[in-house]
């Protein structure tokens, strides 16, 4: 698939300070595309990149994306096991790595960093066959299985390009103009709604992933110095930049996404306050769609708890039984031309959400007769912490590997500033002492820090519904209403 990345106004990474214009970015793009094809990799392969968040990553992507190559990107604090899982699962023709990458340690398949490796020599007739339909698959994005079953999301050249142009649409060019992506790019919401939008809109992209508390209190006068004009974060990131840092000294700021989890009204117009704009919007994606479905501005709506607008493209509706109804209370289906093709391997799983060409979200929500959508709940038992997802049943499994613990029941804690935590009910077997340290220890050698549990209860035993289930809510509530072990 061909980008004409010269168009793009550059990538300038704000803490290295690296800054590529469009020329050189599509010349280091084509060299790393040639070096890839003569390996060779092309049409019908996968890729893992095992990096994110610098220049030379979005050139490893645009490379795999011009041989017709499919790009896994994946968090770079992925540990080994996590990773030999997963090629294990993809079986990927390679890894490309950068100066931070994964673990790749005991892995057997070819490993580059395209960064240093010369160009290969391109045969005639490989040149030739360069490239990809627009429904071939072009990114998976995994949001579950690193320890377990895997589940990842494929989407196709089209799927993205159709959500791109849409988000550009709602967006504008001139507000996209110089854009700050602060999230990492391993997920939907960074990689495609902060990074691939601007730059297929021919804009500036600004690099500051995974802005820390410790680089917050500079937001205001990052965002004048570099007449940032778009921002998009979470919940997690205002909060904290509310708290210690000052307003910009001037308004540069033409419109602000805040999505991958619950917004309140009252954090809404307090980012309103802050930013010196009306124009922050209340943001709905699922990984699923490409990131945003829908979106509300304060400019139009007055913010409220669940209010997520209308539809960025698509088809709204109410799941009543087998039917579909456009408007009502019930679980949330969408239909939009950025849908995802599946999961990954995983056909089982894609009958269950795909159907008729709707995508069932598994969220409750409520349509009006405006079509304007307010979400209620979410019905999946994932944990939204901070905007990165947490699969409670992941955890369950890794730590019951544990030779100490009986059984585990994961699930969220509800937390002024990170949404939800990460808590953990723990069985012990006979005998077994109960030791939190060497147990987050144990998880921190295994999963991403994002993963490993926060609140740890020891518990006699973890009760179940009378058909023998646990319902996470009941146990949560068990636990917190008993003093915690530890911190």
């Amino acid at each position: 698939m061909n980008f004409n990345l010269e168009c793009c106004g550059g990538i300038h990474d704000l803490q290295s300070g690296e800054s590529w214009q469009g020329a050189r970015f599509a010349a280091e793009t084509g060299r790393r595309a040639a070096f890839l094809s003569s390996q060779p990799i092309g049409c019908g392969d996968i890729v893992i990149i095992s990096h994110g968040g610098t220049p030379s990553f979005f050139a490893d992507l645009f490379a795999v994306w011009k041989t017709g190559a499919c790009a896994v990107c994946l968090n770079q604090s992925t540990t080994a096991p996590e990773l030999a899982n997963l090629v294990n699962f993809i079986q990927p023709r390679a890894i490309l790595t950068g100066e931070n990458s994964a673990n790749t340690d005991g892995l057997t398949i070819p490993i580059f960093q395209l960064a240093r490796e010369k160009t290969g020599s391109l045969p005639p007739d490989r040149a030739e066959r360069m490239g990809a339909s627009l429904d071939d698959p072009a990114l998976i994005l995994f949001t579950s299985g690193t320890t377990g079953a895997p589940k990842g999301v494929t989407h196709s050249f089209r799927s993205l390009l159709a959500r791109t142009a849409l988000n550009r649409t709602h967006i504008g060019d001139a507000n996209l103009a110089r854009s700050l992506c602060v999230l990492p790019t391993h997920f939907g919401h960074g990689l495609i709604g902060n990074c691939l939008t601007p730059l297929l809109a021919g804009a500036d992209l600004f690099l500051h992933a995974g802005m820390g508390v410790k680089a917050v209190p500079g937001l205001g006068p990052l965002l004048v110095d570099n007449d940032i004009t778009f921002v998009s974060s979470v919940p997690t990131f205002w909060k904290i930049a509310l708290k210690l840092a000052k307003p910009p000294a001037k308004q540069t700021l033409g419109q602000i996404h805040i999505g991958s989890a619950p917004l309140s009204a009252e954090l809404w117009r307090a980012v309103q306050s802050w930013s010196g704009t009306d124009n922050v919007h209340n943001m709905y994606g699922i990984t699923e769609t490409a990131n945003w479905l829908a979106g509300a501005s304060a400019e139009t709506l007055a913010p409220e708890d669940g209010l997520i607008g209308t539809m960025w493209g698509g088809s709204a509706a109410i799941v009543d039984g087998d039917e579909l109804r456009p408007t009502g209370e019930g679980e949330l289906a969408m239909q939009t031309p950025a849908l995802m093709t599946g999961y990954l391997k995983r056909d089982d799983l894609t009958r269950e959400v795909l159907r008729a060409g709707w995508f069932h979200t598994g969220d409750t929500g409520r349509i009006g007769e405006d079509g304007i959508i307010r979400l209620i709940g979410r019905r999946k038992s994932e944990i939204n912490r901070a905007g990165m997802k947490v699969h409670p049943e992941e955890i369950d499994l890794l730590l019951e590997r544990h030779p100490d613990v009986l059984e585990a029941c994961a699930f969220g804690v509800p937390d002024e500033i990170s949404g939800e935590l990460v808590g953990t009910a723990i069985t012990l077997k006979n005998n077994a002492v109960a030791d939190q340290a060497q147990l987050r220890a144990w998880c921190a050698e295994r999963i991403k820090a994002d993963c490993v549990p926060d609140k740890w209860f020891f518990v006699a035993e973890i009760p179940k519904t009378d058909r023998g289930k646990i319902n996470r809510d009941t146990v949560m509530q068990a636990c917190l209403n008993k003093k915690e072990n530890g911190t």
